[in-house]
C-alpha cells in the first residue's frame, strides 16, 4: 500500500487535449488517515520533466530518497484517483516538505 509522498511509477493511459497521460512518476497525496483505512483509491500528481512556471506546479529537484533521476515538476493542476492496483512500482518518497507546498 503506497503512502503519502510516495513517488510512483504508474501507467496513465492515453492523454486527452492537455491532460497528462503515458507511463510516468507521479506522487500520491492522499492523506495519511484516509490510507491508513485500507484505501483502493488513491489521489497522485502526476510529475513532469517539463517545468513551467505555473503557480499550480511544485518543483520537485531529484534525490536518492524520492528516486527521481532528474529535476522534475508536481502538475498539481492534473490531480486524479487512481485504483492502488496500478501501481507498478515505488520510487521513493518526496518527503513531508514538498506535501505541504
Amino acid at each position: 500500500m503506497p503512502i503519502s509522498g510516495d513517488v510512483l511509477d504508474l501507467e496513465l493511459g492515453s492523454p486527452t487535449g492537455r491532460e497528462a497521460g503515458l507511463r510516468r512518476p507521479v506522487v500520491v497525496v492522499t492523506a495519511k488517515e484516509i490510507i491508513d483505512e485500507s484505501a483502493s483509491v488513491v489521489q497522485v500528481v502526476p510529475l513532469t520533466t517539463t517545468t513551467r512556471a505555473f503557480g499550480s506546479e511544485v518543483e520537485i529537484q531529484a534525490d536518492d530518497t524520492n528516486g527521481l533521476e532528474i529535476h522534475s515538476a508536481a502538475q498539481c493542476q492534473h490531480i486524479r484517483s487512481v485504483s492502488v492496483d496500478r501501481v507498478e512500482s515505488v520510487r521513493g518518497n518526496v518527503g513531508a516538505a514538498y506535501l505541504v507546498r
